[in-house]
């Protein structure tokens, strides 16, 4: 079975560590991730500046791993990306700002990539969010 995998919730989030739990599961089962979503505060995962206390499990570094274990296709959305401040290379120079800071593995896009995703899975399995 082939999941595309939507996150809406910041790593810190019980809803961020469900989803990487729910995504090694069906790794583990022999079914495909077609591809992993950030959106809203899920971007954050995506940072490469996010500093987890030494007591707590550190999910954005897990979600890094598990991207780059497995290969899979990472995608932030990038407006909500730029609304909370993550950015790539080239968004950090078109907007002027000192430094970027996406977490390697992930990429930048628009919203139509989850719905490409979603049409190319079985399932659209979403997790967090308002």
């Amino acid at each position: 079975m082939k999941f595309a995998i939507a996150l809406f919730s910041p790593a810190h989030s019980p809803a961020s560590r469900r989803a990487l739990r729910f995504t090694e599961a069906v790794l583990t089962g022999g079914h495909e991730v077609v591809r992993l979503f950030l959106y809203q505060d899920g971007v954050h995962s995506a940072s490469a500046n996010t500093v987890t206390a030494q007591d707590e499990l550190d999910i954005a570094e897990q979600w890094r791993q598990l991207i780059s274990l497995h290969g899979l296709d990472g995608v932030v959305c990038i407006a909500a990306s730029l609304r909370r401040g993550v950015l790539d290379e080239q968004e950090a120079k078109r907007h002027q700002r000192p430094a970027a800071n996406l977490a390697a593995g992930w990429e930048l896009s628009g919203l139509g990539q989850l719905h490409e995703a979603s049409q190319h899975a079985d399932r659209l399995v979403c997790f967090g969010g308002h």
